[in-house]
């Protein structure tokens, strides 16, 4: 039988109410395009909420962040809300999370659809250093079906201060530097993110075009990691610089 989406939207939406962002009847019987249409069903919900939509992420894009998760292709979910570097969170204000450095990218025009990776580099006007943040509300792992229904993990995002993108800025060759209290923990490349950040916005406009969706002139894009995913505990400080583009900091109070 085939599955009543807008009853599954329903459920999920009325067990989020509750702080269940994973409702366990729903274990294994979601498949991907289900899961996506549930995610775009319960983000429409909170636009009608009040909410506003400004942009997209992109995950799974690393090889880092998916072996670390188990999953073998990029996947999207929506942004909702952003902040600005120097951010400090309080403890108990996100549910167990974590962060990703990554390149966020303003788009200037509209995109739709099959798009080349030239269409996408002309696209993009502004690029911003970023984190994304995260929580972790259910088993992501076990059940990646039912976190792209809940919006693939999405937070916020913590912008640092946007540049223009420079012509002659190889997006592939951005190299990150991430410290936590002081100490680098991880480095990594443009390169990691799909070959190319920019590759991150075609992959989108393709498969927003699959649930008639489209990127819109204003959007910000989060393109995807440059490393693995690091959890956020109290008292963490953390920065990450991106050479050629800049810096982006965020905390969590002790």
């Amino acid at each position: 039988m085939a599955l009543d989406i807008q009853a599954a939207i329903d459920s999920f939406w009325q067990a989020a109410q509750c702080g269940e962002y994973f409702p366990p009847d729903w274990y294994d019987k979601l498949d991907l395009d289900a899961a996506y249409r549930i995610q775009l069903g319960l983000i429409e919900r909170r636009l009608a909420r009040g909410e506003r939509r400004i942009g997209w992420k992109v995950g799974l894009t690393a090889p880092a962040i998916q072996q670390q998760f188990g999953f073998h292709e990029p996947v999207f979910g929506c942004i909702l809300q952003r902040d600005e570097t120097g951010r400090v969170f309080r403890p108990g204000e996100l549910i167990k999370p974590g962060f990703e450095p990554e390149l966020c990218l303003r788009i200037g025009r509209n995109l739709s659809g099959s798009i080349t990776p030239e269409a996408a580099r002309a696209a993009i006007d502004m690029v911003y250093p970023a984190l994304e943040i995260i929580e972790t509300r259910g088993p992501f792992t076990e059940q990646i079906a039912l976190a792209l229904a809940d919006n693939a993990q999405q937070k916020t995002v913590v912008l640092g201060a946007g540049v223009a993108l420079p012509p002659g800025l190889a997006l592939d060759r951005v190299e990150a530097s991430v410290a936590i209290n002081g100490a680098t923990v991880a480095t990594g490349r443009g390169d990691a993110v799909l070959g190319n950040p920019a590759n991150s916005v075609v992959w989108l406009a393709g498969k927003l075009g699959e649930y008639g969706c489209s990127l819109k002139a204003g959007d910000i894009i989060m393109s995807g990691s440059f490393t693995r995913q690091f959890p956020i505990a109290a008292g963490d400080r953390i920065r990450v610089a991106f050479a050629g583009v800049g810096t982006v900091e965020t905390a969590m109070s002790a």
